[in-house]
């Protein structure tokens, strides 16, 4: 996708935002990851809703809990179509956190993400809600963080899309959702990779935009981080035991 016209007020890197109200995030299939059951770093596609790629993001390596936690920290970079970082996502470490908890049991256990656009300008933060025996909450924040978006997530997984609403913080309307999307029994069971569709108002701040990816990737990090060929391994080892 050609890069767009640079507006006033915008981050520089983000005027591909400008002009889309959807963007898919589509994770790569690592076949390192396939052949040696090692979970590697994710990396994802960022795409407008004519196929065209926007962004490409980038796990940082070598987070010692990786393999085994999907409540760990992370930083994520975002760079566009000439390679240059345009958006940086570091999830916050959490001491309380219980592995793959589907909710946080208070607001100081809940998982916080920062954005930055350009580098080293915080932009905004995605925090999760207290909502123990209730469906995941979410809320996009501003740089001051002040409110400005809720995301509801289900109150479970499991086959077949999944869906986070958004709505605003300021009067209760829709504002679009993030979609886990079902990738086919064949991919959902023998990768970890995971697709995602997110639709928001096309007049939207590009640093909602922005922060928005940002959330689609921490859900992922938290909810579908389950990867399938650890359970497969555990399976075969249960069948050897037999």
């Amino acid at each position: 996708m050609p890069k767009p016209t640079a507006s006033s007020g915008c981050p520089p890197g983000l005027e591909y935002l400008t002009q889309v109200d959807f963007v898919q995030i589509n994770q790569e299939i690592d076949l390192m990851e396939l052949m040696t059951w090692q979970d590697m770093p994710n990396k994802y596609h960022l795409l407008n809703s004519m196929g065209q790629q926007i962004y490409f993001a980038t796990e940082e390596p070598g987070h010692p809990l990786r393999p085994c936690c999907s409540q760990r920290s992370f930083i994520m970079h975002i760079t566009d179509n000439a390679g240059m970082e345009v958006i940086r996502l570091h999830r916050e470490p959490r001491c309380c956190t219980v592995c793959n908890c589907w909710c946080a049991n208070g607001d100081c256990c809940g998982a916080v993400l920062s954005i930055e656009a350009p580098v080293g300008q915080t932009v905004g933060y995605v925090s999760q809600r207290s909502s123990f025996l209730s469906p995941p909450k979410f809320v996009v924040q501003d740089q001051e963080r002040d409110d400005l978006m809720n995301i509801d997530g289900p109150c479970c997984g499991g086959m077949g899309d999944i869906g986070f609403e958004l709505f605003s913080a300021k009067d209760g309307q829709n504002a679009g959702s993030i979609t886990k999307q079902w990738a086919g029994m064949a991919q959902e069971r023998m990768t970890s990779a995971d697709n995602f569709g997110i639709k928001f108002p096309m007049h939207l701040d590009v640093k909602q935009k922005a922060a928005l990816i940002g959330a689609c990737l921490l859900l992922d990090a938290m909810y579908f981080e389950f990867p399938a060929q650890g359970n497969q391994r555990q399976r075969s080892q249960r069948q050897r035991r037999r």
